[in-house]
């Protein structure tokens, strides 16, 4: 099943929580283990050899990411309290992290990598904890922009990478054996459907090895020599806890890269939700944090066994969660089986960059269709595309090198840090300077009259007459009564329950966000299964919430652990019948 297309939940076999057959299941965590095993063992393999660290250490960082890649994908599907998304999000070592782990080694050595990586995991699990309060920040086009920077920042070492033959190799070995790679890639990618385009890297990697092995390029002594059970011994660095200039330098890239595998686990921890079931169903946030959560868990360990994080999520298209288990299950028997891991370890070095310059170059076309499928307008294209670029001349060392070299220790001169700082501060301004009007009440019908009140004088400011005032008093009224439905089928609280009114001019037309404490059914869900609700809802609900549908254009109901959020857009020129 390809989950890029619009149709895919037609073609759902399974959905979440039915169970195939368990020789199926196995089957088909088997298949997609296959298919991004190479990622996962060949990131940590670049980053460890680019940043001059040993063999030892290497073999060391292949079994951490394949076993912590198992843990933390089983624990995406498990879901343990509010930790997991509860759907089938394959784990895999992130490509955002290579080159900052490659300037960890350098400058530090593999404790500091393992320091590092595990302090940046606790920024990530705060981010989870709170991460409605980050909703207007992490925005699809500061994820977009920082998602097309990381190929901009990564591209130059996958380049050196072409040239790191043997001494004595022929001088067409590593241009022949990468363009076998890519072109094979390439080609089933372009003229192939269905599941060989997933195939595609798998079969490209394997003919550009046989080709590197003709040259004598592919390492047959690493897989003779490496056993077939087992897991290196000696290879763990411990940690560097003397916290001197190149923990605090390094730190602050760490952070953010962490933030941008948070970013990317949102968006597939979005998409699972849309071809996880056959029936459409409104986005459950709980999950999406469940899911940044998970990615901390692997951050964290990731830390703790000195490997290149596994934060970062990939999208099986398989929705049953016994496959999930299968998958992250065979990824932690592969970690104890060497030779395996040695067979994608003596990849010439050639063919790995040909794979991973393809996928870098996925990854820049997927951060571009973020941006587009945002609806970006004039400012937000503008902050995009100042970002972006300020990025890439950062990263090439072309604006102020005499400044920019030495603050902050270099932080600037890595082009999708600079350029993600430059996104994040430019919508940070666009949001603190928007024309907003907030409301703080308590969440209680008898505050109508006050809410009530404060929309007349914002409806009177921008220039709308009675219609639409009248428009945003039913509005209000309808929403809250939905909710407070709601709400008074949970238990009662100790602390009293608030409602946090936000209404702002949305080119024209108003667009009104409330944040409260509310109950557990998602307004879109309900408003979709209107007319096919049984007796079991209330009469009166119904007429709620059909009212809300006539009188908006649009409802987004947005379920996160820490806080609700309904943003309803309603529009000046009301034509609906």
């Amino acid at each position: 099943m390809n989950v890029s297309h619009n149709d895919s939940r037609s073609s759902v076999r399974y959905e979440a929580d039915e169970k195939p057959p368990m020789m199926l299941a196995f089957g088909l965590g088997l298949q997609f283990a296959i298919l991004i095993a190479a990622g996962i063992v060949l990131t940590p393999a670049i980053v460890v050899r680019m940043g001059g660290g040993s063999e030892e250490f290497l073999n060391w960082t292949a079994f951490a990411a394949a076993a912590i890649c198992g843990i933390t994908t089983i624990l995406q599907v498990v879901k343990v309290g509010r930790i997991g998304a509860g759907y089938v999000l394959g784990m895999g070592t992130s490509g955002a992290f290579i080159a900052i782990c490659i300037a960890a080694i350098a400058k530090g050595g593999p404790a500091m990598l393992a320091t590092l990586v595990a302090t940046s995991a606790l920024f990530q699990f705060a981010l989870a904890a709170r991460l409605s309060l980050f909703r207007r920040i992490l925005t699809p086009s500061v994820a977009g922009t920082v998602i097309m920077l990381i190929p901009v920042t990564v591209m130059p070492i996958v380049f050196d990478m072409l040239h790191q033959v043997p001494e004595g190799s022929s001088a067409t070995a590593a241009p022949v054996s990468a363009l076998v790679t890519i072109f094979l890639i390439g080609a089933i990618s372009l003229k192939s459907r269905g599941k060989w385009r997933l195939w595609a890297p798998v079969i490209g990697v394997l003919f550009g090895s046989l080709v590197g092995f003709h040259f004598g390029l592919y390492d047959v002594n690493r897989v003779a020599s490496a056993a077939w059970v087992g897991y290196p011994h000696g290879g763990w660095p411990g940690f560097d806890l003397s916290f001197g200039p190149v923990f605090w330098t390094l730190l602050p890239g760490f952070i953010f890269v962490t933030l941008v595998g948070a970013v990317e686990t949102i968006g597939d921890a979005v998409a699972i939700q849309r071809v996880s079931w056959r029936k459409p169903k409104a986005i459950d946030f709980k999950a999406v944090q469940g899911a940044v959560a998970a990615d901390g868990v692997g951050n964290l360990l990731s830390g703790l066994a000195a490997t290149v994080s596994v934060a970062v999520t990939e999208l099986t298209g398989v929705a049953s969660r016994r496959v999930g288990i299968a998958l992250g299950s065979i990824f932690i028997v592969v970690a104890f089986l060497p030779k395996i891991l040695a067979l994608v370890l003596a990849i010439p070095a050639p063919v790995a960059s040909a794979y991973i310059m393809v996928l870098l170059s996925l990854l820049f076309v997927l951060g571009l269709k973020i941006v587009i499928d945002a609806d970006i307008d004039y400012r937000r294209g503008m902050i995009v595309g100042i970002s972006f670029w300020a990025g890439v001349g950062f990263q090439n060392g072309l604006i102020f090198p005499e400044f920019v070299t030495g603050f902050a220790g270099g932080l600037l001169e890595n082009g999708m840090t600079a350029g993600g700082l430059i996104v994040i501060t430019l919508t940070m301004l666009v949001e603190l300077t928007e024309s907003r009007r907030r409301l703080e009440t308590p969440f209680d019908i008898g505050e109508l009259p006050k809410i009530r009140e404060f929309l007349a004088k914002f409806a009177i400011r921008q220039g709308w007459g009675e219609e639409m005032q009248h428009r945003l008093d039913a509005v209000v009224e309808e929403t809250m009564l939905t909710l407070l439905n709601q709400e008074g089928k949970r238990e009662e609280r100790k602390s009293p329950k608030r409602l946090m009114l936000t209404v702002q001019q949305d080119n024209g037309d108003a667009l009104l966000e409330f944040i409260a404490a509310t109950g557990e059914h998602n307004l879109e869900d309900q408003i979709a299964l209107l007319g096919r609700i049984s007796d079991e809802a209330a009469a009166e609900r119904q007429l709620s919430l059909r009212l809300l549908r006539h009188l908006s254009s649009s409802v987004r109901h947005q379920q996160y652990h820490d806080a609700d959020i309904v943003t309803v857009h309603v529009k000046r020129n009301f034509s609906k019948t």
